[in-house]
């Protein structure tokens, strides 16, 4: 389902990816972890073209997200892989099934979308999303009246509307507490298992990369270090993405950010 070979990315003089490679296969659950700065976000914005990688070779939900160029092409790519943001990007004034709707422009027509005109089959579809959610008895609330916890879900019902085969997830539980963020953890996963829909989520918690990951991929300095079962993964491992990661070959001179730091955006988060 997805497959990526040396990707890189580089901003400048800043090399974000160097030489990324990474698989996923239908249904899985693949979580990234890594300290800020790792270059989590540009690797998923660069599978779904939000940004242009240099060089490299990516497969995604069956395309060739690398080469196409044409509009159609990114326009296919993007409706077969949708986005779950850390911040929940929800349209306050609509309700919540209005807001989930709009995981459907991408299969209506441009004047069905600009006068916010949707089938039946779609309106049964958002319903069942919300439902899938928890949140199908507030379809027709106002979507800022909700908790952010109930917002972010809403962005999941709004991504599992789109039906994609793919879902990238950055930091998508990053400003919920505890409880609220292993529920709509809970919610992507299960929705990946039942639908078959391949999820790559970038997380800073090992434990909730622990419980809800199938794999666990270790980025640093825009690199690979580990690509590892939840059971298979050490301390040690840990203890080098988030501190020592400079020591491995391939990453001398480069500097982690320390763990401490690391701790405090987690306290935050």
């Amino acid at each position: 389902m997805i497959t990526l070979r040396g990707v890189t990315k580089r901003f400048g003089d800043n090399a974000v990816l160097r030489g990324v490679d990474l698989d996923a296969k239908a249904g899985e659950f693949l979580v990234v972890l890594g300290p800020s700065g790792a270059g989590k976000s540009t690797l998923l914005r660069c599978m779904n073209r939000l940004a242009q990688p240099d060089a490299g070779a990516m497969t995604i939900a069956g395309l060739d997200a690398m080469s196409g160029s044409r509009a159609a092409d990114l326009r296919e790519l993007r409706r077969r892989v949708a986005m779950v943001f850390q911040h929940h990007h929800v349209v306050p004034r609509l309700s919540a099934v209005k807001n989930v709707l709009t995981g459907r422009l991408g299969a209506v027509s441009t004047w069905s979308s600009v006068l916010q005109l949707f089938r039946a089959a779609d309106v049964t579809l958002a319903l069942e999303c919300l439902d899938r959610v928890g949140l199908e008895h507030k379809a027709q609330e106002r979507t800022d009246s909700l908790s952010g916890g109930q917002m972010q879900r809403v962005g999941i019902a709004r991504a599992l509307a789109q039906r994609p085969q793919v879902i990238l997830a950055d930091e998508p539980v990053a400003s919920l507490d505890p409880h609220t963020a292993r529920q709509a953890l809970g919610y992507l996963k299960q929705a990946c298992r039942e639908l078959g829909i391949t999820v790559v989520c970038n997380l800073h918690q090992v434990d909730y990369a622990k419980e809800f990951g199938d794999r666990i991929v270790g980025l640093s300095q825009g690199r690979v270090l580990f690509d590892r079962l939840p059971g298979e993964l050490s301390d040690a491992e840990l203890h080098e993405l988030y501190a020592g990661g400079a020591g491995r070959a391939g990453h001398t001179g480069l500097q982690l950010i320390e763990p401490v730091a690391v701790e405090e955006e987690r306290k935050t988060a």
